[in-house]
């Protein structure tokens, strides 16, 4: 049995004068312990709706779910004492002091007050955050906050950490410092649930990948087993002027072998090629030919950005960041600092 297992999940949202959404439609899910799991998709495709079901903070249509063998919706008091959450919101009191914040988290589990704030200071140096303890939230930046909020997810040493979104809005070095946290967490045995939309994201920490769209799971494997189901290796040009798009366009239809995608801007063109060197020698010929000027050409990889692309229809950053705009809004985005706390400190 996986340490995580959802079979066929359902849920049905209704917003006022719009017709029924699916946000679950049969998804299954399962999620071996100490493994990191990505969920990928666009928004609205039911990675909040998810962790919310398993979270227990609300209760599915149709299925079943288990968590360290324990039926979430029969036994949510159960699940509670064993799981951690960090929604898209840090959900931090702006009035508490950093370790004040902790302190607190702790108490709401009933953990006395000798061992919340024992605790609380050992999460202090564990997210270095040392010499802000003292300092009221308020102050904190958008890295800080999103360090403390993690840490108190941690509280209780969760078997079961779920991660919504955690890095979004996180400048590079703080995202790079949360991985490093994640990534050491899981080495203790953690096992992580992890929504994204940052591809690069999934690629580094995940262990396995589901990609879910319109409610239920369309693929789901390693990194590389993704990127090898949509097969080849692409060709990239960038051209001097977007007026040779047209011409670049056919020439690259005739040695690749998918149609090319052009960007926005109509100068950066890629195309599929089973043999990309071979490929790419008789696209510059013909692009010598027809004196097409070129910034730059070469080879590489499918990346999760192919991969979500063919699967889903469009780019991962197409849309914005969360699920806000379909039903799934309902109660999260709208006051989602307080919906975050709660899903913490449902205990």
């Amino acid at each position: 049995m996986d340490f995580i297992e959802a079979i066929g999940l359902a849920k049905s949202y209704t917003p006022k004068r719009a017709e029924p959404v699916h946000a679950l439609d049969g998804l299954e899910l399962l999620v071996p312990q100490g493994t990191v799991t990505a969920l990928l998709g666009p928004n609205g495709a039911g990675k909040t709706t998810t962790v919310k079901v398993l979270t227990t903070l609300i209760r599915p249509d149709a299925g079943t779910a288990t968590i360290d063998g324990i039926d979430v919706l029969a036994h949510p008091e159960r699940i509670r004492p064993i799981i951690g959450v960090s929604g898209q919101y840090a959900a931090v009191d702006e009035n508490l002091t950093g370790l004040e914040n902790l302190d607190m988290v702790g108490r709401l589990y009933h953990l006395g007050a000798r061992q919340s704030r024992a605790r609380a200071k050992e999460l202090i140096e564990l997210f270095d955050l040392s010499d802000a303890q003292n300092r009221v939230v308020r102050g904190f930046s958008g890295g800080m906050r999103r360090r403390i909020d993690l840490a108190g997810a941690l509280v209780t040493r969760p078997k079961v950490l779920f991660l919504d979104e955690p890095t979004t809005g996180l400048d590079p070095r703080s995202r790079l410092g949360m991985w490093d946290i994640i990534t050491s967490l899981v080495g203790e045995g953690t096992t992580v649930l992890l929504t994204t939309q940052y591809l690069e994201e999934a690629d580094q920490l995940a262990d396995s990948i589901s990609v879910i769209d319109d409610g239920k799971v369309i693929a789901k494997g390693t990194s590389d087993e993704l990127k090898a189901s949509i097969g080849g290796q692409r060709v990239e040009i960038n051209l001097v002027s977007a007026d040779d798009r047209g011409a670049a366009v056919e020439i690259l239809r005739r040695f690749g072998t998918s149609e090319p995608s052009v960007s926005p801007e109509g100068r950066e063109l890629t195309v599929s090629s089973d043999d990309a060197p071979v490929a790419l020698q008789h696209i510059l010929a013909a692009f010598g030919e027809q004196g097409v000027r070129l910034y730059d050409a070469g080879m590489r990889r499918p990346t999760l950005d192919d991969v979500f692309l063919r699967l889903t229809g469009h780019m991962a950053s197409d849309e914005g960041e969360g699920e806000a705009s379909g039903p799934e809004a309902s109660g999260e985005k709208r006051g989602g600092k307080k919906n975050d706390a709660s899903e913490r400190r449902a205990s």
